[in-house]
């Protein structure tokens, strides 16, 4: 192949030559258009910023300007939410195992007093769950 004015060597697609400045001039306009529109976002997000609400204060109250207390308010609050989602997913999977092993009797893979002893055993581990989760957002 023979190579003209501007063409690279050894830089060929299916018989046409790829030049690398045209690579360059589309990433600088879409980089162009990136930022602009990332500036109009911009200018039309201050308006919008001045007519938020306040934020909620943690459950804590702290003082006026106490910042060490605001921050570790919501770290109190964030622990507690936490501590109720894995309450949450601890009784989801204890609903699940329910739900399987009653299926399984069904079909006669197990027997009915494993599900009776999977609703017992289960409800005294939520209960001792949400034992656990209150005396520990006492303590928090």
């Amino acid at each position: 192949m023979s190579q003209g004015f501007g063409e690279f060597p050894g830089i060929y697609k299916r018989g046409q030559p790829r030049y690398l400045g045209e690579k360059v001039m589309m990433k600088k306009a879409v980089k162009k258009v990136v930022t602009a529109a990332g500036l109009l976002a911009v200018t039309a997000g201050q308006s919008v910023l001045a007519a938020l609400p306040t934020p909620v204060a943690p459950s804590t109250a702290p003082a006026a300007g106490d910042w060490i207390g605001l921050i570790s308010g919501y770290i109190k609050d964030g622990g507690l939410v936490l501590g109720l989602a894995i309450a949450v997913l601890g009784f989801l999977w204890i609903a699940y195992l329910g739900f399987a092993k009653f299926n399984e009797a069904r079909q006669g893979k197990a027997e009915w007093a494993e599900v009776g002893v999977l609703g017992i055993v289960g409800a005294i581990v939520l209960i001792f769950a949400s034992y656990l989760l209150t005396e520990a957002a006492g303590v928090i």
